[in-house]
């Protein structure tokens, strides 16, 4: 069987081909500008697996006209959240389609400890369980990502001012054009998006966290192709913790 190998906290993993390796469903966690969204894009070319999305699919309910979507019209038209058991039934019928069968990714679900426990049941008689995996970078970092992010609007080049700046000021290198600052990138927003995370995520984490061998963190302040690294090793490991 053809291996790789990637390194993490100090040790050397083997992990298996990416054709032959089944990662199963795997869930990224990790607080805004993390990088989840990039990591998520290169599993799913690694793996060629799905990411699944619960945005994603309730824009597609609905723009379908689907029982389901206009469920879920009816209620937003009211003013009301869209319930966990409607966003539960689109999950599960997303999970029946065959791109799922070597794994996929998961984004904004399970979002709270009863969807958490809804998915462990649904996918109770799967050879394969939930493993969660949790992106850490240090708050200060992830502000300096957030507020100094500026990006070109002709070419689309990103830049932070404080870690990848432009030559010059507030310039893209390239165009000659003037950058320009999402205006959420500020510190008040990042710091309500930090409490919104950390509320809705806390029951999340420990329920993973207490499912032992389901759970593991790895350092999001390394490079993109370091964390990249460690994910796949990380997810190795717990498939052999769990004995699949």
């Amino acid at each position: 069987m053809k291996q790789e190998r990637f390194s993490i906290v100090g040790m050397t993993h083997p992990v298996t081909n990416s054709n032959e390796f089944l990662p199963g469903p795997v869930l990224l966690l990790g607080a805004p500008g993390v990088g989840k969204g990039t990591q998520a894009k290169r599993l799913m070319d690694a793996f060629g697996i799905p990411q699944i999305s619960t945005g994603d699919l309730l824009r597609e309910h609905r723009k379908n006209h689907t029982p389901l979507g206009m469920m879920a019209d009816d209620l937003m038209a009211k003013g009301q959240l869209v319930p966990d058991d409607l966003v539960n039934e689109m999950v599960a019928k997303r999970l029946t389609e065959p791109d799922t069968q070597r794994g996929y990714i998961l984004d904004g679900f399970p979002r709270t400890l009863n969807q958490a426990e809804w998915l462990d049941q649904q996918l109770a008689d799967s050879p394969l369980p939930v493993v969660a995996v949790n992106i850490v970078v240090p708050e200060r970092e992830l502000l300096e990502r957030i507020t100094g992010r500026l990006s070109c609007p002709v070419c689309g080049t990103i830049y932070n001012v404080y870690s990848e700046p432009p030559r010059h000021a507030r310039v893209c290198d390239r165009e000659g054009a003037k950058l320009i600052q999402r205006v959420d990138d500020t510190e008040p927003v990042f710091y309500e998006r930090m409490k919104a995370f950390q509320s809705k995520t806390a029951a999340v984490i420990a329920y993973y966290r207490a499912h032992g061998g389901r759970f593991a963190e790895v350092d999001g302040s390394v490079s993109v192709d370091a964390v990249m690294e460690s994910i796949r090793a990380t997810l190795f490991r717990l498939r052999q913790y769990s004995g699949t």
